[in-house]
């Protein structure tokens, strides 16, 4: 979710729930070490539960990335091995990994030891000409003995000679029986599944065959609500009521007022709540109005945009 799951759309998704685990977008090693970039790890607390993604391949490297981040006060830091982008490839991170478990290994190892968080990887089932099913064992094998409790699993193989990252996305068919077969290979391990899960029903069957965990990301984004904001009474058990997107949007404008004052563009916030009332009376002109007003809009846009959705709404 690079470019999209910045602080200000995990500060939205948190209005919607207080409960799902919400990731950064990936920050690579190199810029956080090397490029001195520590203000890419920069959060709000109204954000947690969060956890920071990782790209890189230097065991050493990653060990002070690590050491970073839970300086910053991330309780997780996920290590991506599973992005197949062409600027990952080249920097010999993410999805490419797969091919070097044992590299990997020393990875998560030398991040655990650096630091008190809880380290975690989100893998692909294989790529390339890989065989999935002797793969995807060995890597997770691989895993546990370097420490890790817990892998999250995109169900695609990713082809890393033919596709491109937008294809890599849909191209490759998923393989949910497989990601189960790991659940029951490693019962000791908590494995969480990734790829295609468009809705909560979707989520709730994949639980209920006993995965621990469903990461959900562009239907996440593009209809939050139906993913989110009822989340936390049918994924995790609370007590109601669900959360409201009108009122989701209103709780929204203080953020927005505050980032326009220190110079920033309402695009930079609005942009990710486009999907807000998907599926609701006044989605289409919710998009319109604050599409049209940004990048360089007001406040005054966005008061237009809620006054026109309580119109629709009341209609």
């Amino acid at each position: 979710m690079m470019d999209w799951t910045d602080s200000h759309c995990r500060r939205f998704h948190r209005h919607l729930s207080r409960e799902a685990l919400l990731y950064t977008e990936m920050v690579t090693s190199a810029a956080l070490v090397r490029g001195r970039a520590r203000h890419l790890l920069a959060f709000d607390a109204a954000e947690q539960p969060v956890a920071l993604q990782l790209g890189g391949s230097d065991p050493a490297e990653l060990a002070q990335a690590a050491r970073m981040g839970a300086d910053e006060g991330y309780g997780e830091i996920n290590l991506n091995v599973g992005c197949p982008s062409d600027r990952v490839q080249s920097g010999c991170f993410g999805a490419v990994l797969m091919r070097e478990p044992a590299l990997v290994g020393d990875c998560v190892s030398a991040m655990a030891a650096a630091c008190g968080a809880e380290i975690t990887v989100k893998c692909r089932i294989g790529v390339d000409d890989q065989d999935p099913a002797q793969v995807l064992p060995l890597f997770i094998e691989t895993m546990r003995a370097a420490g890790v409790k817990r892998v999250i699993v995109h169900a695609r193989k990713a082809w890393l000679k033919g596709l491109s990252p937008k294809e890599n996305r849909d191209v490759p068919p998923l393989d949910y029986p497989l990601v189960l077969a790991m659940k029951r290979a490693f019962p000791d391990l908590k494995i969480c599944i990734n790829g295609g899960i468009a809705s909560l029903d979707q989520a709730e069957e994949l639980l209920a065959q006993g995965l621990d965990g469903v990461m959900i990301g562009r239907a996440a984004y593009h209809h939050p609500t139906a993913i989110l904001a009822s989340a936390d009474r049918r994924i995790f058990g609370a007590p109601g009521p669900d959360a409201d997107p009108v009122a989701v949007a209103h709780a929204m404008r203080p953020q927005i007022v505050a980032h326009l004052a220190q110079g920033g563009r309402l695009s930079g916030v609005v942009r990710h709540m486009l999907g807000l009332f998907s599926g609701q009376p006044g989605a289409r002109a919710w998009r319109r109005l604050l599409s049209e007003a940004a990048p360089g809009g007001t406040i005054d846009d966005y008061d237009s945009a809620l006054a026109q959705l309580g119109q629709k709404v009341a209609a």
